[in-house]
Formats: structure tokens, sequence, C-alpha cells
């Protein structure tokens, strides 16, 4: 607790320079591996110094044991190379409280039930949106999304099941990328597994993803991955069925270089019924 405070106390100017050399003498301690270290300390606008502080905890905690180099930097959000507690891999994601767009993810909380409660402060709203990827995570998973499995979330980080190659520690590619070797055929396949999917979230996790794109699913050489959940709704969100239509036609156009994609009306009637929305 002692320590954890020293940290707290650090702030203002230089705040994040003395909590970084905390955080090093603090992983050296305890044998931890700080991998692409310079890359790690630049990142001020990610690390700032409550969240280098939520990171010196989980450490402390023994529930990470690598910190890597970054894997991707999204629009709101960074994601890390990272290993558990147990040294398996993992991704670290870590959402910018400064930067992140509030406005455009607003859209996406208003309305759910489950974080109706949040309060109006960004930074609140940036912890309540963590929860609420890691929450969409465990449903998807629970249903049978091939997505990653979340391990625990804390403030504004997520940490998650590391897509990618364990050896090299190299990240799947984006389906946009992996697609330039697919044949038709089994681009054609792929298309159907993404629509199955896609019906599963919906009736069997009660979400719409909201974001599904060739950007927003990953390859591993065999199947697809789903990932970036943070924005999915429940179907009783007001923008539902918005959201899932814009995910049947970005699907669908993606997937027609390989083959004539289903009408868009009867995806969206496949996926949630013929008489349960309309579209």
């Amino acid at each position: 607790m002692g320590k954890n405070r020293d940290i707290e106390n650090n702030g203002g100017n230089g705040g994040t320079d003395k909590l970084i050399e905390k955080f090093d003498r603090l992983v050296e301690k305890k044998g931890i591996t700080l991998r692409d270290a310079d890359n790690f300390k630049v990142m001020e606008n990610v690390f700032d110094d409550q969240t280098l502080l939520a990171l010196y905890k989980l450490v402390n905690k023994g529930k990470i044991s690598a910190i890597g180099g970054s894997i991707s930097t999204g629009k709101e959000a960074n994601v890390f190379y990272a290993e558990d507690g147990d040294g398996h891999p993992a991704a670290l994601k870590i959402y910018r409280i400064q930067s992140a767009n509030f406005n455009t993810m607003g859209e996406y909380m208003a309305g759910d039930p489950r974080f109706s409660s949040i309060r109006k402060s960004k930074k609140e709203f940036i912890f309540a949106w963590t929860k609420k990827e890691y929450a969409n995570l465990i449903r998807a998973r629970d249903a049978g999304i091939n997505c990653p499995q979340a391990y625990l979330f804390d403030r504004n980080i997520l940490l998650m099941e590391f897509c990618g190659d364990r050896e090299t520690g190299t990240a799947y590619p984006q389906l946009r990328q992996a697609a330039a070797g697919f044949t038709k055929s089994q681009g054609e396949e792929i298309y159907h597994a993404i629509i199955a999917d896609m019906k599963t979230l919906f009736n069997g996790a009660s979400l719409v993803h909201a974001d599904l794109s060739e950007f927003n699913i990953l390859f591993d050489g065999e199947k697809h991955i789903i990932i970036d959940m943070g924005q999915a709704v429940l179907p009783e969100h007001p923008g539902a069925v918005r959201y899932l239509i814009r995910d049947i036609k970005n699907i669908n156009r993606f997937f027609s270089r390989f083959c004539e994609p289903l009408d868009d009306e009867a995806v969206f009637k496949e996926i949630v019924g013929a008489e349960r929305m309309q579209p």
C-alpha cells in the first residue's frame, strides 16, 4: 500500500517520468521483462500518471509479467504485446483518456441499460467503455464466437488473449490483408462463416457488433477472429438496427470480390428472424 501511495503522490511536473522510474525499479525487482522499453516510455498520451499507476498495481499483483512493443494504434486505444502472470502471450489494450473521441463513442453507450448510470466525465466514460468491451468479449466468447478471451480490466486497461504468432509476437493480419491470398471458394466459405457468426452474436450473445468490417476481423490462416467489441450494443439499443444493417453492408461489400453476396435484407432476416425487427 505504501509503495502504491508513493507513486500516486508523484504528480505535477515530471510526474510521469518519476512514475516510469519507479515502474522500472518495480519490474526490475520482480524480474518483469520490458520489451521495446523506448516505445513504452514515449507513449505519454497513453501512459499518464494514473494509467501507469494502474499498470504498476497489475504488475505488483502478478497479473502481468512482460510488456512489449506496440501491436496497433487505433482511434481510441493503443494495443501492446504483453504476457500474463503465467507468462502466456496477451494483448494489453489501453484506451486514451485525453484524446479519445468522446462524442463518437457516446452514441454506442447511450441506450445501453448496462451502463445507464455512468457519470458525464470523460475519465469515467472511458472506464465504463473499457468495462463494456470486457463484458462484450465475455458474452461473445460464451456464445461460441471466435474472439479474444478477456482476462481482466482496470480503469482504462484491458488485458486479453493475444491473437497472433506466439513465437514472434506478431499479430495475425486483418482480413483486408489476408484476403489477398484467398481463392474465390475460400473467400466464399469465410463469408458464410462470418454471416453465421453475426447470427450467433445476435441470438446467442444478444449483441450487434456495430463496427464489423475487414478492419475488425483477423485471420489466423484457417479461421477468422472477430475483434474490437467495445462499441457492440444490445439488440434493444436505439441504433441496433442501423448498426446491424451497416455491418451487413460492410461484409457484403468486401466479399463481393469472391462471391455473389446474399441480399442485404435477406441477411438481416436470417440474422434476426423475419418478425423480430424491421430493417
